[in-house]
């Protein structure tokens, strides 16, 4: 207890409360919200916006400043979330069920990336392997921040056509992106020593990482889902009913897996769909993901709060005016003409196609990427105004996205009551 002498507030005093206002604003925010056309993240940033330009507060948040910490809390957010993702949806899993997914992944995906390397090396004059690391950190759809366009918790029924295309995309292109932030790490590396980069990238980063990942994935899901549904009565992990299980196996896939060297976030997006097809209807599933949810949101809370801080410190200093036709190209025009491309000839209707090309919310795996190909790269000349350009991007994605999605979503959810009456009828 602080003594009454002791001249000034305890910062240990100070972060307890903040901890407990934050964990309120968690459980409390997402209902007062349900109504109104902002989300969660919007109001995180504002509130981190808010704090960080207090007089007595110092501390500038600005990723460049603390890249380590930026990348390994960055990551932590994301297996959080690919494990949640995995959990809840209902679909099985089947290629031809999953047609639509395939469709975003290796269509829209790689034209994304196309599309923004040229742009990035065009407009902004980066070199070719920059303009390759921004395009992969920018073309994944992120699994925190698109909450509200995915499904609902598991055996919720709500997992519509969009919502599943979008849980599934966010959860199987993070894990596919990788292969070419490595490539834009090669490509940096090959223009300074002129070594050979192909077959490596091509045998060990396309083919090893991704395939080990999918099959570790696979094995680990399967394992724990054996020790939770269906070992022996007295032994088997059900049982606790503590949904802290889906944190280990989350924690398992990932640090297993980069042991061993391949993709840690297809792992635990392959692991979340197998453990949830151990057992899909039991009440032991909704358990572990409202655990998991409830995690991802304090630990995204705190990451928009700080992000928030990094905009009111000078993180958008360095922006030019290409970098800002840059960024709206990717989200107003990119983005959704890829989406369009990729769902050519999926039995969707007009609107939903619209909506599922136009959410690809870009956010925290953004933030990932960006920070580990800087780290791996070493030195990069420009980093700020890289930051600065994806700081924007997440910033107008989260805006625009945010703002729009309740409307979006609930003209979504009418047209498809109607139609299900008129069949009815």
């Amino acid at each position: 207890m602080q003594s009454p002498t002791d001249l000034g507030p305890d910062p240990y005093i100070l972060v307890l409360t903040g901890a407990g206002l934050l964990i309120a604003l968690v459980a409390w925010l997402p209902l007062a919200l349900q109504r109104l056309p902002l989300s969660l993240p919007i109001v995180c940033i504002a509130l981190g916006a808010a704090i960080f330009s207090l007089p007595w507060v110092t501390l500038h948040p600005l990723p460049m400043n603390y890249p380590e910490i930026t990348e390994r809390f960055s990551e932590f957010v994301v297996i959080i979330a690919l494990m949640g993702a995995g959990l809840k949806l209902d679909r099985l899993f089947s290629f031809r069920k999953w047609a639509i997914t395939w469709r975003l992944i290796a269509i829209t995906m790689p034209l994304s990336i196309a599309a923004i390397t040229l742009l990035a090396g065009w407009l902004i004059g980066v070199p070719w392997a920059i303009a390759l690391l921004l395009a992969a950190a920018l073309a994944p759809t992120d699994p925190v921040l698109a909450a509200d366009v995915q499904v609902g918790p598991p055996q919720s029924g709500q997992e519509d056509e969009v919502r599943f295309g979008l849980t599934s995309e966010a959860g199987l292109n993070d894990g596919f992106a990788f292969p070419f932030v490595h490539l834009a790490i090669a490509l940096a590396a090959a223009s300074a020593t002129g070594e050979p980069w192909l077959t490596e990238w091509l045998t060990y980063n396309v083919l090893w990482e991704i395939g080990a990942g999918i099959a570790a994935g696979y094995v680990i899901g399967r394992a724990f889902g054996w020790l939770t549904f269906n070992a022996p009565a007295r032994t088997k992990l059900a049982k606790t009913g503590d949904g802290l299980i889906a944190l280990s196996a989350t924690f398992v896939s990932y640090g297993l897996t980069e042991l061993i060297h391949c993709y840690g976030f297809l792992a635990v997006f392959v692991t979340a769909l197998t453990f949830r097809n151990a057992h899909r209807d039991h009440d032991f599933q909704l358990e572990m993901h409202e655990l998991t949810e409830q995690i991802e949101r304090i630990a995204m809370m705190v990451l928009l709060l700080a992000f928030g801080g990094a905009l009111v410190s000078g993180l958008l200093a360095p922006l030019s005016g290409a970098d800002v036709v840059l960024a709206l190209v990717i989200l107003l025009i990119l983005r959704p003409v890829t989406g369009l491309i990729g769902l050519i000839g999926h039995d969707a209707n007009g609107t939903e196609r619209l909506t599922l090309a136009f959410f690809g919310i870009r956010g925290v795996g953004s933030i990932y990427y960006l920070a580990y190909g800087l780290n791996h790269m070493g030195g990069v000349e420009g980093a700020d105004r890289l930051w600065s350009i994806v700081g924007l991007i997440i910033l107008m994605s989260i805006l625009m996205h945010g703002i729009t999605v309740t409307p979006v979503m609930r003209l979504l959810d009418r047209r498809r009551a109607r139609s299900e009456q008129e069949l009815g009828a």
